[in-house]
């Protein structure tokens, strides 16, 4: 009778079928599909939005290059890509290079600390007039185009007898960025 007894429990004790447990492992799988197809897009956008805001950096230190200067704006000049070592003397007549080393870093600085969100160095390339800039990699160059405010997506376009206006373009991985001061 004890006997019969256990079995008649055993039979009531249930754990889980395959098929249930199978499908919890589907769900948990779909999730952490999700998760790393959705990982990388977001961490894109992370670095966009670091960029904007390095951007906006560049736009103030214009601005105050500006206010030190008699509202100049810098000239057409470059700030190599990959430079690494700020030359503190010969080379501040680059306004480009002035403008990276006495305004977007530390004055005491040696080495460019002004990086893209991946480490690169950035470039700053500083012209007059229209440009358009095509959406592809990034190339870590800043484009400070003097007398043109944001056209289209990657245009400045040119502004007549306004000289103290400029756009500051960037190719981000999801586009082109363009900022302006007007």
């Amino acid at each position: 009778m004890a006997q019969a007894k256990m079995l008649s429990q055993k039979s009531t004790l249930r754990g889980f079928t395959i098929i249930e447990v199978v499908l919890v492992l589907a769900i948990a799988g779909l999730i952490f599909l999700m998760v790393f197809i959705a990982l990388p897009a977001l961490q894109r956008s992370q670095r966009d939005t670091q960029r904007r805001d390095d951007l906006a950096r560049v736009a103030t230190a214009i601005n105050n290059y500006s206010s030190n200067n008699n509202g100049a704006l810098p000239t057409t000049s470059t700030f190599a890509v990959n430079t690494t070592t700020l030359n503190h003397g010969a080379n501040q007549r680059n306004t480009a290079t002035g403008l990276v080393s006495n305004y977007l870093n530390e004055a005491s600085a040696t080495t460019n600390s002004f990086l893209d969100p991946d480490g690169t160095p950035y470039g700053v390339a500083i012209a007059s007039g229209a440009l358009t800039v095509n959406a592809g990699a990034v190339d870590h160059i800043i484009h400070v185009q003097t007398g043109t405010h944001c056209g289209t997506e990657g245009q400045a376009a040119a502004l007549n007898n306004q000289p103290r206006k400029y756009s500051v373009l960037y190719i981000l991985e999801n586009g082109v960025y363009c900022a302006d001061n007007s």
